[in-house]
């Protein structure tokens, strides 16, 4: 296992400069940054200037060995439109991004599985199958639509819960968390439903799916016949082993609710890093654009080590050599 992990994480480091020497690409390629940390109004000089004081003049290899060197310290920079440090401007919004994403996520899993091992027992019942047929709908609706039809409904014709906005939030240490208040809980129902919807008809499908080929195995018909528990036979020996291929699709969906969670921070006015990257985009601050997907690539890889490091928790018959 530690030389699996360790084998991982070098391929993670490959990764990553592949993503860095991309996100450089896009930096270089989209406009000349000495115009845009100068100003629009700078003059030829001042251009000039801030090239050199920046190393923009030297040559292209110098330039990307000097990002490197800066990221790996954590200095990305600052941003075209604050003039803040990137780094710092992304990590305050970061908590909320991860707050939504940790609820929508759990919120999937937990209807997911706990749905689909329903399903999976009695597959033609009249109830499994509005419920089978509600997760089609659910993969087919585009997230802002789910959005907006879940505003409508409980934001403003039932009036039950807040349409936008994080509400009330707490610092705890470093971290501000909405958890901690009622008024932030009941700010994240919505946004944290519309964002976990999709993932959790993709979980459902799945669990069923997994759930009725392991039913039909051997050792789960010898575990009937020895007269266990309907609770053992389903949940510790047949759910166990369904579970392996839905916690490596929850570990990848975990990655991307993190990092591609913008249009439900926008449809929400969620004040997370996606908000931030949408607004940066639209007023090319080429800084916190680089700066963001860097960071998601480094989620997404760490998140899928530590899937893999589940796969042999979960199943004792999964050895990493």
């Amino acid at each position: 296992m530690t030389t699996y992990i360790i084998k991982r994480l070098i391929q993670g480091v490959i990764v990553l400069l592949a993503v860095s020497f991309i996100c450089f690409l896009i930096f270089r390629s989209s406009g000349d940054p000495a115009i845009s940390m100068a100003g629009q109004y700078a003059t030829f000089q001042e251009i000039e200037e801030v090239r050199k004081v920046f190393g923009l003049d030297k040559p292209f290899y110098i330039q990307y060995a000097r990002f490197i060197t800066n990221a790996i310290k954590g200095n990305f920079g600052n941003s075209f439109v604050n003039k803040v440090p990137v780094l710092p401007l992304i990590l305050e919004r970061l908590p909320a991004t991860v707050e939504l994403a940790v609820s929508a996520i759990f919120i999937a899993f937990v209807l997911g599985v706990g749905l689909g091992v329903l399903v999976s027992l009695k597959p033609y019942a009249l109830r499994n199958r509005f419920i089978m047929a509600g997760s089609l709908v659910n993969i087919s609706m585009p997230t802002f639509l789910t959005g907006i039809l879940l505003i409508m409904l409980f934001g403003v014709y039932l009036n039950i819960l807040p349409p936008f906005g994080r509400g009330e939030t707490v610092i705890v240490g470093f971290w501000r968390t909405g958890f901690l208040t009622l008024s932030g809980v009941t700010h994240l129902i919505l946004p944290a439903f519309t964002l976990g919807m999709y993932q959790l008809a993709v979980l459902l499908r799945l669990t069923r799916a997994g759930m009725r080929e392991v039913l039909t195995e051997d050792y789960i018909k010898t575990a009937w016949s020895k007269g266990l528990s309907p609770m053992k036979v389903i949940f510790k020996h047949a759910l166990r082993n369904a579970l392996i291929p839905v916690v490596t699709m929850t570990g990848l969906q975990f990655g991307e609710l993190i990092a591609f969670s913008f249009v439900t921070e926008l449809i929400f006015q969620w004040p997370g890093s996606g908000n931030l990257l949408l607004t940066s985009i639209y007023e090319q601050d080429q800084p916190v654009i680089v700066t963001y997907i860097m960071l998601a690539a480094l989620i997404i890889l760490s998140i899928n080590i530590l899937v893999d490091i589940l796969y042999a928790i979960l199943n004792p018959k999964i050895r990493y050599d």
